[in-house]
């Protein structure tokens, strides 16, 4: 080939890849493309809310239920922590014959747990091929339906659906759906009483993958964040009036994570972490609703995690996506509260959690540390509130787990991995203990949803089948 016709070829080449460039800046591939809107995907203010009338269906299937005497009233228990009261002793191994299962029933695809109330559990449910919310009331024991109450509501998949778990008191239920439509209900026969569509009522913003947000009721008045218009409101259970509204002058937005009481410096309160603050918010007295406190030190844009407030003021705050985590200390002074960091870190760098809350158990804090968080990630740790990252032990690089709940009940921990594994292990502020571990949920995906325990039964879920195990001694 002579050097001619090389460069001939060389130039034929230019020339091409020049017109190119040119169709390429000439033709925009992007012309077709809009802009993606804040409400365009109707989750903001951008598109009017879909029309919704709550508690509209009622279907009644059996009535016959055996009557127990336990209860797992809301998210992580009666009192916040996720540890069970219960004298039940439960196994500590499952022996040759695997674990009794009770039953087992398919349900719309999501990540909502149960509560219990003597014989009766209660889930919230999305009914995919209805597009419907239901509640969803089964008899604990054998796991018959008893009653469902819903309405309709559209809702795309989105990794899963429904998130959330009700709280419920003798006399009343309450429920949130993945759009923020709350539902109050007559505990013992599903009647509706009330309903709020947050969405219409405080121009909030649904989060990301639908409401996460498990509601909560004190003293027969149901403890809502709503974000939009105002930071949070509390309703009387038994009427629907709104006693009081917290003004939210920055615009917090709502996030995943759950309302925690907490009780300090005199004071009873609302610790709630927002996109944008954690804040403390007047829980009774003249000021109920009042911001007693707040910070916007700790802000990410996905919080799952709820506070965990110690003993002695202190507040641990952790977040998946990188946030790492924030030990902080509330204050109190005549009345008047304030709030510092202690101190901040990445995910390698302590204890750090993506999506489960943390235990505060003996004086110690035990998490599950996220796939990013360097040579501890997937392991159980210990740290003590002292100095949260420092690493008081981890349960090594052969016991690691997912994004799935832990709890403590009859002085054992149980851990639930992402494929449906269960494995039990016993508490320490010393080192990892393993009792037993077996499959509950065969081909098991994203079990991620709370656990909940009454007199020994144990309910829990993978991302559409919920089974309930009988862990009786």
């Amino acid at each position: 080939m002579t050097k001619r016709t090389i460069n001939s070829i060389l130039s034929v080449i230019g020339v091409i890849g020049f017109v190119a460039v040119f169709w390429w800046l000439d033709a925009d591939p992007t012309k077709d493309f809009t802009i993606n809107l804040e409400g365009a995907d109707n989750r903001g203010q951008g598109v009017p809310p879909q029309d919704v009338t709550i508690g509209e269906h009622f279907e009644e299937y059996a009535s016959d239920y055996k009557e127990l005497s336990e209860t797992w009233t809301n998210f992580r228990g009666a009192d916040h922590d996720n540890i069970s009261k219960s004298p039940v002793k439960l196994i500590e191994k499952f022996g040759p014959e695997g674990p009794k299962i009770l039953w087992s029933m398919e349900l719309g695809e999501g990540h909502s747990g149960a509560a219990i109330w003597k014989g009766l559990a209660y889930v919230l449910d999305y009914n995919e091929e209805e597009r419907a919310d239901k509640l969803r009331c089964i008899s604990l024991v054998d796991g018959k339906e008893q009653w469902s109450r819903g309405y309709d509501v559209a809702v795309k998949r989105n990794h899963g659906m429904s998130r959330t778990i009700p709280a419920i008191t003798e006399k009343y239920i309450v429920t949130i759906g993945p759009k923020c439509h709350v539902m109050c209900l007559d505990r013992e026969t599903g009647n509706f009483r009330w309903g709020v569509d947050i969405v219409k009522e405080y121009q909030n913003e649904i989060p990301f993958w639908y409401t996460g947000q498990c509601p909560l009721i004190d003293n027969d008045v149901a403890i809502l964040a709503t974000g939009g218009s105002a930071l949070m409101i509390g309703v009387d259970c038994e009427t629907g009036e709104k006693l009081w509204e917290t003004p939210n002058p920055n615009g917090y937005k709502m996030s995943h994570s759950s309302i925690m009481p907490y009780e300090f410096g005199g004071r009873k309160m609302y610790v709630y972490s927002s996109i944008g603050a954690l804040t403390g918010v007047a829980a009774d007295g003249p000021d109920a609703g009042k911001i007693l406190w707040e910070t916007s030190e700790w802000n990410h844009s996905v919080v799952a995690p709820s506070p965990v407030c110690l003993p002695d003021g202190k507040i641990f705050m952790t977040a998946g996506y990188g946030a790492g985590s924030r030990m902080l200390q509330l204050s109190e002074n005549n009345g008047e509260f304030s709030i510092q960091t202690l101190y901040d870190y990445k995910p390698k760098d302590g204890l750090a959690c993506e999506q489960q809350t943390p235990l505060y158990w003996n004086g110690h804090l035990f998490g599950i540390i996220p796939k990013d968080g360097g040579s501890n990630r997937n392991q159980l740790v210990c740290v003590d509130p002292s100095d949260t990252r420092e690493i008081v032990w981890s349960s090594d690089k052969d016991a690691r787990f997912g994004l799935g709940p832990y709890f403590i009940a009859d002085n054992k921990m149980f851990i639930l991995n992402d494929d449906g594994t269960l494995t039990i292990a016993r508490p320490s502020t010393e080192r990892y203990i393993q009792l037993d571990q077996v499959q509950i949920i065969a081909d098991g995906h994203d079990a991620w949803a709370p656990f909940a325990l009454a007199d020994g039964y144990l309910i829990l879920r993978d991302s559409k089948t919920m089974v309930c195990i009988d862990l009786n001694l």
